[in-house]
């Protein structure tokens, strides 16, 4: 099939055969710009970022410049190129074959194994400052991050599973409730500065300069460059988008100067607010909330509240969007044969991916109890090997992204395609910033902070990531010889 003509295929021609179930096109633009909202921004980044003092916000700029703005275009062009049903997994096949295609797929959707536990783990936390115990001890319990973390997990399940027309609710909740909190410590920081009051952490014209000489920086720099990735979620439900090759780009405008002002504008504020000494990486913004409005007066005191529990709500919705986007990836391997036949089925009733949905909270689930075991494992250092290990496995699809981006630009498009702007040196400059800021994120995730065993650290972070990806190839080696014993 030409390129030009596969770019306008339907759902079901994108798969082996024609009886390919069909899907709801249920989502909206309101549905996919909040849905981006909650599957990017992660306001537990401004902790991570602000730790590193004033130097973090010229990180933010150079991450969206080099990395957040490329992904905006290259997914833009893509989606608005092939619409369809599993987003990533088809564009990297078209460019570059099934194989290509299947550890592009495999990697995007076993990725989320690890993304729920590290998402949950700071809800948990931050959930605290909503019964009023966010400087008691109740975050360091794992008995009690534990069963917070697999309550909202299999909530967010049931819910996906009903349908994308309820689902949507759900990452439509979440993504205000993620936005509320970041508006509230950008208002507080602006309410200090007015007022005149002393920063936390001084902010000079010297120290917003970032020394890039420096591994830590460097190190900070790939993990913010990680917090703008997901973009290209929505698009992996093009089969259930109204309109998907007009929809889908116009949400990306929308909704990324939204994400990228959020993190810019919140980090400043936190550093004005809390020393970057006393920033606790999982709920940093809350300590930030919480002292701002007890400085401005104890009438406000329920912002930090108000502020954890639409956090909370927001979490919940980040969840359930990564469980639906990744599950349509999934969904479009099992059509194609590569995943059990059971993959390729929707529910009678509700007409979602339930399989899907169902095995990677299943795995999810048993990851997280793995992740945790070891003498003397903190949440803290749980999370952070978690976060490490699943920035390995996420960015290998966004390295077939942007290969794939520029392999379809030698091609044919439909003439609505919205392209990158510059002609082929636009395209190249585009695609090869994001493909190097992801090689280097990669490289950096995979050398040990200093106060770590780095033994242990190598066996945890890298060879989960290697076994994990292992793992994907066992699968579809047997796949194959499967389908050849049946010739």
């Amino acid at each position: 099939m030409p390129v030009s003509e596969a770019g306008t295929s339907a759902l079901h021609g994108s798969f082996r055969g024609d009886d390919a179930p069909s899907l709801d096109r249920a989502l909206g633009l309101r549905d996919l710009v909040l849905f981006n909202l909650v599957a990017v921004l992660g306001l537990r980044w401004l902790a991570t970022a602000a730790r590193a003092g004033p130097s973090a916000i010229a990180l933010w700029l150079l991450a969206a410049l080099f990395f957040f703005v490329p992904q905006g275009l290259v997914v833009t062009e893509l989606s608005s190129r092939f619409p369809e049903e599993g987003g990533i997994y088809q564009w990297t096949k078209r460019a570059l074959g099934e194989r290509h295609g299947y550890v592009c797929g495999w990697c995007y959707w076993v990725n989320n194994v690890l993304y729920y536990p590290s998402l949950l783990m700071s809800t948990a936390v931050i959930a605290t400052y909503a019964i009023g115990k966010g400087d008691s001890a109740l975050a360091s319990s794992w008995t009690y991050v534990l069963s917070v973390t697999l309550a909202c997990l299999w909530l967010a399940v049931l819910l996906n599973i009903v349908g994308v027309g309820t689902g949507k609710w759900l990452q439509n909740a979440g993504g205000i409730g993620s936005y509320i909190p970041g508006v509230i410590l950008v208002v507080l920081g602006a309410a200090f500065m007015i007022g005149g009051r002393p920063s936390a952490n001084p902010i000079t014209a010297q120290n917003v300069v970032p020394d890039l000489a420096n591994f830590d920086e460097l190190n900070l720099w790939a993990s913010i460059a990680f917090a703008f990735a997901g973009l290209e979620l929505s698009s992996a439900m093009g089969g259930e988008v109204r309109n998907p090759r007009r929809t889908l780009p116009r949400a990306i405008l929308i909704s990324a100067p939204l994400i990228a002002a959020a993190y810019v504008l919140g980090t400043g504020a936190l550093l004005r607010l809390v020393p970057k000494g006393d920033i606790s990486v999982v709920s940093g913004f809350l300590q930030g909330i919480d002292v701002g409005a007890r400085t401005l007066g104890p009438g406000l005191a329920w912002l930090a509240p108000l502020a954890a529990i639409a956090y909370t709500l927001g979490n919940i919705g980040g969840v359930g969007a990564w469980l639906t986007g990744p599950a349509r990836v999934a969904f479009a391997i099992g059509l194609d044969s590569y995943f059990p036949p059971a993959f390729g089925k929707i529910h009678p009733r509700w007409k979602t991916p339930y399989v899907a949905i169902i095995v990677q909270a299943a795995l999810a689930t048993v990851f997280l109890f793995l992740s945790v075991l070891g003498k003397g494992t903190t949440v803290e250092k749980a999370y952070l090997i978690i976060l490490d290990t699943q920035l390995l496995i996420y960015f290998i699809p966004y390295v077939y992204l942007f290969i794939a981006f520029l392999l379809h630009r030698r091609t044919e498009a439909p003439v609505d395609t919205i392209r990158v702007p510059g002609g082929a040196a636009g395209a190249w400059l585009v695609g090869l910033s994001g493909l190097l800021v992801t090689l280097f994120a990669m490289g950096v995730a995979m050398v040990p902070p200093g106060d770590t065993d780095p033994l242990l650290f190598e066996l945890k972070v890298i060879g989960g990531a290697l076994a994990f990806v292992a793992l994907g190839g066992v699968v579809y080696w047997r796949r194959r010889r499967g389908d050849a014993g049946m010739r």
